[in-house]
């Protein structure tokens, strides 16, 4: 679990540094994803969702993000990236 909220953390540190904006908020049901809020690219994270969810919705939508490759990331967060990029 400590590597889940670790990578979870890098990995919202991450997609703050290549300019997006990230909400996590209470959604019921729905798991989250990227969406548009007021004009701005925004990617919406259940906080209701156990991190290992949150932090699957957040890589996928980053492992699409071409500014992430000039990032500098931890080994364990460029290997998930590179297993949800296939």
């Amino acid at each position: 679990m400590d590597d889940t909220l670790g990578l979870l953390e890098e990995a919202l540190q991450l997609a703050r540094d290549v300019g997006q904006h990230v909400r996590q908020e209470p959604l019921g049901d729905l798991p989250g994803g990227p969406c548009v809020i007021g004009g701005r690219r925004t990617i919406l994270l259940n906080l209701e969702s156990p991190a290992a969810d949150r932090l699957t919705v957040l890589l996928g939508f980053l492992a699409c993000d071409p500014a992430v490759a000039n990032q500098p990331v931890s080994r364990l967060l460029a290997a998930r990236l590179a297993a949800v990029a296939g």
